[in-house]
């Protein structure tokens, strides 16, 4: 492996971590900014619903920007947004403001988790693709285990405000790597003749194309179940089984170990069996442990062991699905790199969100709600790879530009 390689994975990685870190870094503090703003527990949820939201849903407009302009201008602007929407988190008197700054900040996030896939088409397909994406997921997923850990701490000794501070900090630097280390990707010849009419003629043929949405699905659904997991395990994790935040941040980090450590044999895997057959096999393994930890705590064993064990298990199946999902995605869809990949982050995140949105309202502090929404997740991700998987590829031509 190259040393450029791996300097565009960490970097590109990085762009995409700063949105997590918005996320992962305040999961920790949920508890504590309920009772400092006397807000309700649906209310506190809401601020990180609204951010996901809005990081989705904003891929849509700065995905094809990236493609109209270059990938690094939409990547500043987002940047600067998330700047400001981090100050304004920060200074918040309220639970409205809160969520009010939250939306922007995700706005600024969409950029830096739309624009890197594209930057990976642009640069690569098939299985060195799968390599690329898979190393970018290995900085991205630092979050999962550093974020709770350094948030926990921050809160503890400075206060939940803290946390916006040190991810303003983080978006500065951010935008001081793009400026040096990141090339553009997107040669000015390739823009001509992108627009947001050719953006909506792509957007509908991509909305036509069954294998694209089939396998953008797949991978939504898989992050589903993580989306419902994150709007949960602080409350359940820490006020359930009475978990110091922490200690919560150690078992958070847990299942992120499982699915860095699995996302990096994606390339090994798919040079030795291929993408598709890697995605079936790991859909059956993801979609099996979390079947089996469904069933053991309906039978009435609430043990955090036991929970914690078959999420490890399942989220390690997660890390393979989700890059060899994106790679299949968007192989034929180079021309419109950055508009596939905002439509299938958007999709991504529209999936997230009401998986959250509809656990949420069964939420009653234990976590059988939790697990029963992450394995209808699971389930229906394996129901698609039958159905997109299962059947011949039927070729579409892409739109003209």
């Amino acid at each position: 492996m190259n040393a450029h390689f791996l300097r565009t994975a960490v970097l590109l990685g990085l762009m995409s971590a700063v949105g997590a870190f918005a996320v992962d870094m305040y999961l920790p503090a949920l508890p504590s900014i309920g009772a400092d703003l006397k807000a309700s527990t649906s209310a506190v949820q809401m601020s990180l619903l609204i951010f996901f939201l809005s990081m989705g849903f904003g891929q849509i407009v700065v995905g094809p920007l990236s493609d109209m302009y270059g990938r690094k201008p939409p990547l500043y602007v987002g940047l600067a947004l998330f700047i400001v929407g981090g100050i304004g988190s920060a200074m918040a008197p309220n639970i409205e403001w809160l969520i009010a700054f939250r939306f922007l900040q995700g706005l600024g996030a969409s950029a830096g988790m739309a624009i890197p896939r594209a930057v990976v088409r642009d640069m690569h397909t098939g299985n060195e693709a799968a390599k690329l994406m898979s190393l970018l997921m290995l900085v991205f997923s630092v979050s999962p285990i550093l974020a709770p850990l350094s948030g926990s701490l921050i809160i503890e000794t400075l206060g939940w405000r803290a946390v916006f501070w040190v991810l303003t900090g983080a978006a500065v630097i951010a935008i001081v790597l793009l400026a040096t280390a990141q090339k553009e990707t997107r040669p000015v010849e390739d823009r001509v003749g992108s627009s947001f009419g050719t953006a909506l003629k792509s957007y509908w043929f991509l909305l036509k194309d069954r294998n694209f949405l089939g396998l953008t699905a797949i991978g939504g659904f898989g992050i589903a179940s993580f989306f419902v997991y994150l709007a949960s395990s602080s409350f359940i994790l820490i006020d359930h089984y009475g978990l110091s935040p922490s200690l919560y941040s150690v078992f958070f980090s847990i299942n992120a170990v499982a699915f860095i450590g699995m996302s990096q044999m994606t390339g090994w895997l798919a040079d030795r069996f291929g993408l598709k057959r890697v995605v079936k096999v790991a859909v059956v393994g993801y979609a099996t442990a979390m079947v089996v930890l469904l069933a053991v705590m309906a039978s009435g064993v609430d043990r955090l062991g036991v929970m914690a064990s078959l999420l490890f298990i399942g989220y390690g199946f997660l890390g393979l699905v989700i890059p060899t999902t994106s790679v299949l995605a968007m192989e034929e869809h180079g021309t419109i790199a950055g508009t596939a990949s905002a439509l299938m982050g958007t999709l991504h995140f529209a999936i997230g969100a009401v998986a959250m949105g509809v656990a949420g309202l069964f939420f009653d502090g234990t976590p059988l709600p939790m697990v029963a929404g992450i394995t209808l997740a699971a389930v229906i991700a394996f129901v698609l790879t039958q159905v997109t998987l299962g059947r011949a590829r039927q070729v579409v031509e892409a739109p003209a530009e």
